[in-house]
């Protein structure tokens, strides 16, 4: 029998009730008594996550598919999963609390896998990119060329001393937004293809840079830590090629599907969160963890079977839990006492659209270029790492997210055009 109780005008502690009963001793139940017995519990506005803070969670979580729903739109699921966690955390109702321990170490779970299926995304095993790698690797190089003297001078304009950060910011490109909005579209031919490997390049690279962007005083550890990471998830390749190669995975699988044991699901998570505890340990964003170790997986092969394991995983649960909890972070009542920051906010994103349109002198078509300029990942990290870090200053991780959701607009609409110009797969071209 569960018993709470109050000594004197008190809350009953964990330790009072350790008295009583052995169950303080799960984790459940540790939980549960921490989010009542705290002290914000006397006012009935506990701190705290639990069962019936999930389901608010899950519950505002459905706007995302339902802002995805219209297909005209081509709007990422993530941005719905956003809104709702902004107006139901620190900007709006403050019924989500993003300081608390249990709610950010799900978001970093979450985290991880989002950008672990990010990773998973990228074509590295399509043959038809091979001709196109030259073209693309030279395009990002560009980019990123152009994109230092955007940086340079936004941070000169607003005098914040992140040149470094917003450079990397407009150089950056998201696969895990513009690859669905391609497939949607049916686009295609040899501009497309050209495209893709631009963006992938584009897309590791940021990540990669982003640690030492963001805290440049720290980046000889940064850089240190993140040779681990990337070395650690070369091996892991190098590994599971091997084991591929001897069929021992197909055995595993074989055994796993046939008991119902999910081995491949369980083995992936134990490797995920070994390289993200790496990561921390060694100063490094566990986004780097999750994209490194899913572009292991891509050069390899992910089965079929794991993915859409993986997939329900996170899109079903970790992954909107995560972005639920990144626009309850944000405050965007910020935006209202420091206005520069709405204006550092558009900057970035015209700044992004405009170095990457600028790769029309390489006759790339502008609407492709447009397209590359769509991001999230990269701004999602470095808004979750400056509040971490507290290297930002007030405003800005939200000025950060608002020039990241007129990338997306921009990709959006760059997306349609690219569709009306007929850069479109053979197959789906009009006649």
């Amino acid at each position: 029998m569960i018993v709470i109780y109050r000594q004197g005008h008190r809350a009953a502690t964990r330790e009072d009730i350790a008295h009583i009963s052995p169950l303080p001793q799960l984790a459940g139940w540790n939980l549960w008594t921490a989010c009542r017995a705290g002290p914000d519990a006397e006012e009935g506005h506990p701190d705290c996550v639990d069962f019936g803070t999930l389901a608010l969670i899950g519950l505002i979580g459905i706007l995302g598919p339902l802002l995805a729903t219209p297909q005209r739109w081509h709007l990422p699921v993530v941005l719905g999963e956003l809104v709702a966690g902004i107006a139901f955390g620190r900007t709006g109702f403050r019924e989500l609390h993003p300081t608390n321990e249990t709610f950010t170490f799900l978001a970093d779970v979450g985290f991880a896998l989002v950008m672990f299926v990010a990773g998973t995304h990228v074509p590295v095993r399509d043959p038809q990119l091979r001709p196109a790698l030259r073209i693309g690797v030279l395009r990002a190089i560009a980019v990123g060329a152009v994109s230092v003297g955007g940086g340079v001078l936004v941070a000169n304009v607003f005098n914040t001393g992140h040149a470094g950060l917003y450079a990397v910011l407009m150089a950056s490109s998201s696969a895990a937004l513009i690859l669905p909005i391609v497939d949607s579209l049916g686009l295609g031919g040899p501009s497309v293809l050209a495209l893709l490997p631009q963006i992938a390049i584009a897309d590791a690279a940021c990540i990669v840079a982003l640690p030492l962007a963001i805290d440049p005083k720290h980046a000889g550890r940064a850089a240190l830590g993140a040779l681990a990471v990337l070395a650690s998830a070369a091996v892991l390749f190098l590994a599971l090629r091997e084991t591929e190669r001897r069929g021992w995975r197909h055995k595993v699988h074989d055994l796993s599907e046939n008991r119902s044991f999910a081995l491949e699901l369980r083995i992936q998570l134990l490797i995920l969160f070994a390289l993200a505890f790496l990561a921390v340990k060694t100063h490094v964003s566990i986004m780097l963890a999750g994209f490194s170790f899913g572009l292991a997986m891509a050069a390899v092969g992910e089965p079929r079977r794991l993915a859409k394991q993986l997939f329900a995983l996170t899109e079903g649960f970790l992954g909107p839990l995560f972005f639920v909890w990144l626009g309850a972070s944000l405050d965007l009542r910020e935006l209202g006492s420091h206005p520069s920051k709405i204006v550092l906010g558009v900057a970035l994103g015209v700044g992004a659209a405009l170095t990457h349109a600028a790769l029309r002198v390489t006759k790339q078509p502008t609407a492709l270029g447009m397209l590359a300029c769509a991001q999230l990942g990269v701004p999602v990290a470095a808004a979750t790492l400056g509040t971490q870090l507290h290297l930002l200053q007030p405003g800005e991780p939200a000025a950060l997210i608002l020039g990241a959701l007129i990338t997306i607009g921009v990709a959006t609409a760059a997306g349609a055009l690219a569709s009306r110009a007929g850069l479109l797969k053979p197959a789906e071209a009009k006649t």
